[in-house]
């Protein structure tokens, strides 16, 4: 929010128009409340929180953001509930386990969909790691450089996909995920080998 200087002993009603010559001047109110200092009970606590996510405190980091939530004032509020998200998504992310490299791989790709693309990336690294001739695992990771705008990392991950199985050379041709390579020769040469 942004605050304009006044001139001394006008409001910002009385800046605006002239007052009548029979009104009595009235200061501007005070911006600083309790609930709006940057020094305030919940700011301290806002601030406390925020140390405890940094730390990787994140069960109470949450707790403490969600104690928070409710009479946090609205400068802090929204931030409030973004950490919440956050802290749940690492929680969850810590308590995860994947019985095969499949089950992983659909984590990840439920993590590429809704857009939490470092967790995608960790998750389909994982599954390379754990099965290096997981052809789908390069594969989604050829769709999650191609969406960040990684053209190189999304080029040596689709060969390496297509020379595993040959059939995810088809399965390119028609992704719409690979919108961003399509004007790259080097993407075109890797899917049409077979035109000069």
């Amino acid at each position: 929010m942004r605050f304009e200087t006044l001139a001394p002993g006008k409001s910002m009603t009385q800046e605006a128009r002239p007052a009548a010559p029979s009104r009595k001047k009235i200061p501007a109110p005070a911006m600083k409340s309790a609930g709006h200092s940057t020094t305030g009970p919940a700011f301290q606590q806002y601030q406390s929180a925020v140390q405890l996510v940094q730390h990787a405190k994140y069960d109470k980091a949450l707790a403490a953001f969600e104690k928070l939530v409710s009479a946090a004032p609205p400068e802090i509020l929204e931030r409030c509930k973004m950490y919440i998200s956050t802290c749940q998504r690492q929680l969850e992310q810590h308590n995860l386990a994947f019985n095969t490299p499949e089950e992983r791989y659909d984590y990840a790709v439920s993590q590429l969909n809704t857009g939490f693309y470092d967790e995608a990336r960790e998750q389909f690294n994982g599954v390379v790691v754990d099965d290096p001739k997981a052809d789908y695992a390069y594969y989604g990771l050829a769709v999650l450089d191609s969406i960040t705008g990684r053209p190189q990392d999304c080029l040596n991950n689709l060969a390496t996909a297509i020379r595993l199985n040959p059939r995810n050379r088809l399965q390119a041709r028609s992704d719409n995920d690979f919108q961003s390579m399509v004007d790259d020769p080097r993407f075109t040469e890797l899917l049409y080998p077979e035109i000069p």
